[in-house]
């Protein structure tokens, strides 16, 4: 059997390169384009949205919805707070706080995001999850 040991600073570096995936992600997702996430979905992507009743299965129906919003989202300015990357072979989960400017509102939510890593060394989403940020009572 053959143990798995990790490098702290291979650790390091995947977190960061999560982190640099997403945030690449999200700028294009705040000009009104949605594919800086469908090209990091994998194919058997589960998308979970408090928009939605049902989670989205697969990339293909991930990609129906987001035609349905290409260049209507205009984000002004946006924060990913608090990011923690948590690191298992092949596996890293990304959790942040996100917080949108617009029109001088702003708007908040909660995103976990689930990446793989795939055979040719890429990681792609298996998993996201948004869900509204509750406010202090």
């Amino acid at each position: 059997m053959t143990e798995y040991v990790r490098n702290a600073s291979d650790d390091g570096a995947v977190k960061a390169e999560i982190i640099a995936l997403e945030k690449q992600a999200l700028e294009r997702w705040n000009d009104g384009d949605p594919d800086g996430f469908i090209e990091l979905s994998a194919d058997d992507v589960v998308y979970m949205d408090p928009a939605f009743e049902h989670k989205l299965e697969g990339k293909k129906a991930l990609e129906t919805y987001y035609d349905q919003v290409r260049g209507k989202i205009k984000i002004d300015r946006y924060e990913m707070l608090d990011p923690v990357v948590q690191v298992s072979p092949g596996i890293a989960v990304l959790t942040y706080n996100y917080e949108a400017y617009r029109d001088g509102c702003v708007f908040r939510m909660n995103c976990t995001e689930v990446y793989r890593l795939n055979p040719s060394g890429c990681w792609k989403i298996i998993h996201t999850h948004w869900s509204f940020i509750q406010p202090n009572n």
